[in-house]
C-alpha cells in the first residue's frame, strides 16, 4: 500500500502536508471551492486525454449557493500529466440568459469521439428556479482546441424527459449501423406520484441528435432504483455490459439489502438489455462507482466504503463516502479483494478515471473534509498492472 504526502498544484496558496494510505500516486488538489466566488461546493470531476500523452482534461461542477446541486460547469487543463493545471473556464454559465430563461447546469460529462479531434462536453441543463436538478435536460458544448474553448450548440432531442448523467459515452454497432450510447436515468418519481425512477440509454449517430434506445429492465421479483451507470465491454465477446448504483425503489434514504451494485448485459450493441441483478462482489451504498473495462481485456470498478453519505456506522462518525476502494478483474477471472485506493480519514467520492495506457490511469474525484462534502477536486494516478 502506497503512503504519500499530499502535493497541491500550481497557483493554490494555501500550502500543507496530508498523509494519505492508498495505491494512488502523484496526489494533487486541482481546485478548491474557495476559489469560485458564487458556489458552496464543487463536484462530480470528469477526466479524458486531449491530444498527446500528457495532456489531461478535466470537467467539475461549481455548485451554486443556495441550490442542491447545480451551478457553473468548469474546464481545467494539465499539460504535464497533472503535475500543474490551469486556470478554469466556464463550458455552461448559470449567469448567462437564453432569452428569458435562466438555467443552472451539473454532471458534465467529456467525451472524445475516436478518429476526431474534437471533444465534447455534455451536461444537465435545469431552470433556475428549481431547488435541485432532478428536472434537467440534456446540453452539449464542443472545444476544437482540446478544452481551452468552447461552443455550446442546441441538441436534437428525441427523448424529451427528465434526465440524470454519470457516465461516459461508449460508441457502438447496432444493425450495422455505428453508434454512440449515452446512460443516463430520471427520478421524476421524487416529485411526482406516478413518476418513475429508470434507468436507460439514449443513442446518437452524430452525438447532436439524441433519441431513446433502450431501457434497463427492472428486478422481476422487487423494484431497485437503479442509477448513475457506467457501460463497458463485457465479459464475452461483443457483450455490453452496465453497472449500476442502486437505492431502495421505494425509500431513496435506504440502500438495497445487502449495499450491492446491479449490472445488465447487452448481446446486441445496446439496443435491448438484460434484467438488472445485484454483483454480490460490487458494493453500492447509494454513491456513484466507475465501471470499466480495460484495455488488456479485464475491468476494474472504484467505489465509496462503508455506509450511505448520511449513515453513521461502527469506523464511521461522520456517514459514509469517505475512502474509496477499489476492484479489479483479469480476462476471464473473478474479482480480487477490496484494495485501497485512497484513504485519508475525510470525505471522498465520485471517482471517475481514464486508462492512458494498458493498466495505467488518470483519476479525478471530489473530496472534502472529515465533515463535509466536495471542498475540493482531487488528482492522482494509479497504476494496475502485475
Amino acid at each position: 500500500m502506497f503512503l504519500a504526502s499530499m502535493f497541491l498544484c500550481a497557483g493554490i496558496s494555501q500550502a500543507q502536508e496530508h498523509v494519505y494510505e492508498g495505491d494512488v500516486t502523484d496526489y494533487r488538489v486541482i481546485r478548491r471551492v474557495e476559489q469560485h466566488s458564487q458556489s458552496w461546493r464543487i463536484w462530480q470531476p470528469f477526466i479524458v486525454q486531449g491530444d498527446k500523452r500528457g495532456h489531461l482534461i478535466v470537467a467539475y461542477g461549481a455548485m451554486r449557493n443556495g441550490k442542491k446541486d447545480m451551478g457553473d460547469i468548469f474546464v481545467t487543463l494539465s499539460n504535464n500529466d497533472g503535475e500543474t493545471w490551469e486556470e478554469a473556464v466556464p463550458v455552461f454559465d448559470h449567469t448567462l440568459r437564453k432569452g428569458g430563461m435562466q438555467f443552472a447546469y451539473a454532471n458534465p460529462v467529456l467525451y472524445r469521439p475516436p478518429g476526431q479531434e474534437v471533444v465534447w462536453c455534455y451536461a444537465m441543463r435545469c431552470s433556475i428556479a428549481q431547488r435541485n436538478s432532478e428536472e434537467s435536460h440534456l446540453v452539449g458544448a464542443f472545444s476544437s482546441d482540446w478544452g481551452r474553448t468552447w461552443t455550446s450548440v442546441e441538441l436534437g432531442m428525441h427523448y424529451t424527459g427528465p434526465l440524470i448523467l454519470n457516465a461516459s459515452i461508449v460508441a457502438t454497432e447496432i444493425a450495422g449501423v455505428r453508434k454512440y450510447l449515452l446512460p443516463a436515468h430520471r427520478n421524476t418519481l421524487a416529485s411526482d406520484p406516478r413518476g418513475s425512477r429508470d434507468h436507460f440509454i439514449l443513442s446518437s449517430t452524430s452525438l447532436l441528435e439524441w433519441k431513446l434506445e433502450a431501457y434497463i429492465p427492472q428486478p422481476t421479483q422487487a423494484r431497485v432504483f437503479l442509477h448513475e451507470g457506467n457501460i463497458g465491454l463485457g465479459d464475452r465477446e461483443g457483450e455490453l455490459k452496465i453497472v449500476m448504483r442502486t437505492a431502495d425503489y421505494d425509500e431513496t434514504n435506504k440502500t438495497t439489502d445487502p449495499p450491492r451494485a446491479y449490472s445488465s448485459v447487452s448481446e446486441d450493441g445496446g439496443r435491448t438489455w438484460s434484467v438488472a441483478r445485484s454483483e454480490p462482489e460490487l458494493h453500492n451504498a447509494k454513491s456513484k462507482g466507475y465501471f470499466s473495462h480495460t484495455e488488456d481485456g479485464g475491468h476494474i470498478y472504484v467505489y465509496s466504503d462503508g455506509p450511505a453519505q448520511r449513515d453513521t456506522a461502527p469506523g464511521f462518525p461522520n456517514g459514509g463516502r469517505t475512502s474509496l476502494r477499489y476492484k479489479i478483474k483479469p480476462s476471464a477471472g473473478g474479482w480480487s479483494e477490496e484494495k485501497t485506493f485512497f484513504h485519508a480519514g475525510i470525505k471522498n467520492s465520485y471517482p471517475t478515471l481514464v486508462e492512458v495506457a494498458p493498466g495505467d490511469f488518470r483519476c479525478v474525484w471530489d473530496s472534502g473534509t472529515a465533515k463535509r462534502s466536495r471542498t475540493h477536486i482531487s488528482f492522482g494516478k494509479l497504476n494496475i498492472t502485475p
